[in-house]
């Protein structure tokens, strides 16, 4: 039976669904099998709550059902058919209880809208027979004045004299507004017999809209769209002269100026020139610029800078915004990412891994694997190169890394540059990132590369020309023992980025070729593919080899290697020279590593599909739960990998390459920031794992290939 966690708000300022959120989300995080369930649909602030499509935006393996409706739970209560109304949650339920080991249910928030909560709070946690966790919103409240609300809360949600209450989150606490610290919090929760369970911290991130949220909630008039996803941080006047002006003009501030001050207008128009990034410049009384101010500005507004009008006054605008409700748009992804990784953090871990019954199994889920990367490369601590040390990504990925631990980062390129792609997405630079100018080249970069490729030709006339580029004085760095790996092929082709490699580096002893694999993060578990990115077409032992590297890291990272050799054919069923290929493969993995379970070859659904599997393949050990997926050729990887990426909203890591002697890894031009950061995560681990297995630079070998 599924354990039923109720989770029921204890005062307004309860932040229910992000807790929501981050609870379900860091139970998904230690492989938990998870349930979400919204039994009953929310109005905040005259709007219906949208938990339910946030969760699903966010969580792509949670299924959740629709909410029984506003009107149809009032017309229910209204009627006193309190019991009916409990029924037909049971009935909607029962699919998510019977089919997860943990479901979090969101209970209702007490709202001028909506004065029945504790009502319907109170028979939901009996009709399902849940446990509760109640969600306490601290903000400014004083110690007792919380606990006093807690303890009242709990002693509602009494069988006999068992408690149903589990623990206490608190939300919004403010150390600067709030002299409570959480170890008094703890202790006076204590004392009432009741738990602590987690606090999360208010945190700036987590309350920032876009411009484009902020105008559709006020209704303010567009006059020029620019960048609508930039987010507000902060609100401002401007009422003062220039001098004044300039001291407000901050990084994601919402410049709010009457129409006629020409000269606040023009502060925020050359602030957006110079670099500082405004969210937007917000016109109030209806007045709007004049247009040869207007024609001054169009530079400004050329890079982006979003301009809204409003008829109202500019206090009046002002309080507007700072009263708007703080909800996420259910389109918002970026937002509710963070807002559900800061709530789940904020979780004790100890009580999380209490949820799961001892005999539920977990699993290495998408949020599992994610969270063992970051956690792997942690205990790592490796030096990672970036040659593309400006690229605005990049730039942003690095700092994140540096500031999780996930790696010591190294940034080739000039600091002048690195420090505008910061200044162009808000960051600051953190302490302990090393940035290295990639023009100053040290002579012992040149020895050391002339050394290498002496047997090539190599004179110090090239090896200059050569290190001009960064990837190459990168790859010298990793060959010298100076970083433990290298990252690129965020702005460079994955030819630019394997080829120094090979050049430098060359393949480890018993590897044939270098391949890639990409981590498919599916909706209930991650699996392998390879090879996607740098094969065309591998003959039979270059694809038993490959098939060889992909398992070893899917074992290296977690994952139970199950190897499908996959083909248009299963078995004996097709014909041609390349049914053949895959087969001999299969034969020579076998002959090489008995070890590994391998077969083929399989089509597709048979190597995915247990009912498929029964009736094509019935007497195959892989068919219907393979892990590790080796395509005979790069059309069919590459395909393959690109069309469940993007058709089923899949997250995929990598590609990781395989076979070099020290870590090198190429990303997609098309990477996202958090891409980049799992791609650094993936090459601290494999330096940590190349240093368990004692490969030194002897294990070194040239490359097979020319140059």
């Amino acid at each position: 039976m599924a354990r039923r966690i109720l989770l029921i708000p204890t005062n307004h300022q309860a932040d229910l669904t992000s807790t929501s959120l981050g609870l379900v989300h860091a139970l998904d995080e230690i492989g938990a099998k998870v349930g979400y369930l919204k039994p009953l649909a929310q109005i905040q602030h005259g709007r219906i709550g949208q938990a339910a499509d946030l969760m699903e935006r966010v969580l792509s393996n949670i299924d959740v059902p629709d909410p029984i409706s506003v009107q149809e739970v009032e017309r229910d209560l209204a009627r006193g058919e309190d019991d009916d109304l409990m029924e037909k949650v049971l009935a909607a339920s029962e699919d998510v209880l019977n089919n997860h080991d943990v479901v979090i249910i969101e209970g209702v928030l007490p709202t001028e809208e909506q004065t029945y909560s504790g009502r319907v709070n109170h028979d939901l946690a009996q009709a399902l027979d849940a446990e509760v966790l109640l969600i306490a919103g601290v903000n400014s409240a004083t110690l007792p004045s919380t606990i006093s609300k807690v303890a009242g809360a709990a002693g509602f949600y009494q069988v006999g004299e068992q408690s149903r209450v589990v623990g206490v989150f608190l939300t919004g606490h403010d150390s600067s507004r709030n002299s409570a610290t959480m170890h008094e919090f703890s202790e006076a929760l204590n004392t009432e017999g009741l738990r602590l369970v987690g606090v999360a911290e208010e945190t700036p991130q987590t309350l920032w809209p876009r411009v484009r949220d902020v105008a559709e909630d006020l209704g303010l008039k567009v006059i020029h769209e620019g960048h609508q996803d930039r987010r507000i941080r902060s609100t401002q006047i401007l009422a003062q002269g220039v001098p004044g002006c300039v001291a407000g003009i901050e990084e994601g501030v919402l410049a709010v100026v009457p129409g006629d001050r020409h000269d606040a207008i023009m502060a925020v128009c050359l602030s957006e020139m110079t670099g500082v990034k405004p969210a937007a410049l917000l016109m109030t009384a209806g007045v709007r610029p004049d247009p040869q101010v207007r024609q001054l500005c169009q530079p400004a507004l050329d890079a982006g800078l979003p301009v809204l009008l409003t008829h109202e006054t500019t206090f009046a605008a002002v309080n507007r915004v700072i009263d708007r409700d703080k909800g996420i748009p259910v389109d918002d992804v970026d937002r509710t990412r963070i807002v559900t990784a800061t709530f789940g953090k904020a979780f004790d871990r100890e009580w999380l891994h209490s949820l799961p019954s001892e005999d539920a199994p977990l699993r290495l889920s998408p949020a599992a694997f994610r969270r063992q990367l970051t956690t792997r490369a942690q205990q790592a601590h490796k030096r990672i190169v970036l040659p593309e040390g400006a690229e605005p990504r990049t730039v942003e990925a690095a700092f994140s890394c540096q500031t999780k631990g996930i790696a010591d980062c190294v940034l080739l390129a000039r600091p002048e540059e690195v420090t505008a792609a910061a200044v162009s997405r808000g960051l600051a630079i953190p302490e302990g990132i090393t940035i290295i100018d990639p023009n100053e080249i040290d002579q012992r970069y040149v020895d050391a590369l002339v050394e290498r490729r002496k047997h090539k030709g190599m004179t110090e006339l090239k090896a200059r020309d050569q290190l001009s580029d960064p990837t190459m004085l990168g790859t010298m760095m990793v060959y010298l023992g100076e970083v433990d790996g290298l990252v690129s092929g965020a702005v460079n082709t994955t030819a630019n980025t394997v080829r120094p490699a090979l050049q430098v580096l060359g393949t480890k002893q018993d590897a044939k070729l270098v391949s890639s694999v990409f981590f498919m993060c599916l909706p209930d578990d991650v699996v392998v593919y390879g090879d996607c990115a740098i094969n065309p077409d591998p003959n039979a032992e270059e694809l038993a080899d490959i098939a060889i590297q992909s398992a070893d890291s899917a074992a290296a990272f977690g994952i139970e290697p199950r190897v499908a050799m996959i083909s248009f054919s299963t078995g004996t069923s097709g014909a041609g020279a390349d049914v053949i290929k895959v087969a001999e493969a299969t034969e020579i993995v076998r002959a090489k590593r008995p070890e590994i379970l391998i077969d083929g070859p399989l089509q597709y659904d048979a190597a995915t599909t247990a009912s498929v599997a029964k009736s094509k393949a019935p007497e195959s050990n892989v068919a219907g739960r393979a892990t590790v997926f080796v395509f005979p050729d790069l059309n069919t990887g590459n395909t393959t990998y690109k069309a469940v990426q993007r058709s089923a909203s899949v997250i995929s890591i990598g590609p990781m390459l395989q076979g070099l002697s020290a870590p090198v890894n190429d990303l997609s031009r098309g990477a996202l920031v958090e891409d980049i950061e799992y791609t650094i995560a993936l090459t601290a681990i494999q330096a940590a794992a190349k240093d368990s297995e004692g490969q030194d630079a002897a294990d070194r070998t040239p490359e097979t290939v020319s140059a």
